[in-house]
């Protein structure tokens, strides 16, 4: 069963203790600041000695996330979460261009990092992805 660490109108924030999968469920369009806090809470929780050894986002309900957000997330967080033990990562699309093309830009940066990244329509298989060894 999961456990809770956020729940905002634009995004839940979930941990499988079992898998040790951190998961951002995006439910909206979040501000500018907005769109840190479900990452920052759950590298909190990981650096606070949870396991969160893989990462997964559902953007199918998630807006547009700014060119200023996403270099945030490329600078900061892709390194961060690595420093703390992320070693897989997978996100759920709905497939719209400008989600796509977002999602492209963020895996050339995980790409450097050498961590598997996958992009995919449902849950199963972003839970199989990254079950792999």
């Amino acid at each position: 069963m999961d456990i809770e660490l956020m729940n905002e109108p634009y995004a839940r924030v979930l941990y499988d203790p079992e898998k040790y999968i951190g998961k951002i469920i995006w439910q909206g369009n979040p501000k500018q600041e907005e769109y840190k806090k479900p990452f920052l809470v759950l590298l909190d929780w990981a650096q606070k000695g949870n396991v969160v050894s893989r990462f997964l986002s559902d953007t199918r309900n998630q807006g547009v996330v700014s060119p200023e957000n996403r270099k945030w997330f490329e600078a900061e967080m892709v390194p961060a979460s690595i420093n703390a033990g992320c070693k897989r990562s997978a996100v759920i699309t709905s497939g719209n261009v400008f989600k796509r093309y977002y999602l492209n830009m963020i895996l050339a940066v995980v790409n450097k990092f050498d961590m598997p990244f996958k992009i995919v329509q449902d849950e199963e298989s972003a839970i199989a992805f990254l079950m792999e060894k």
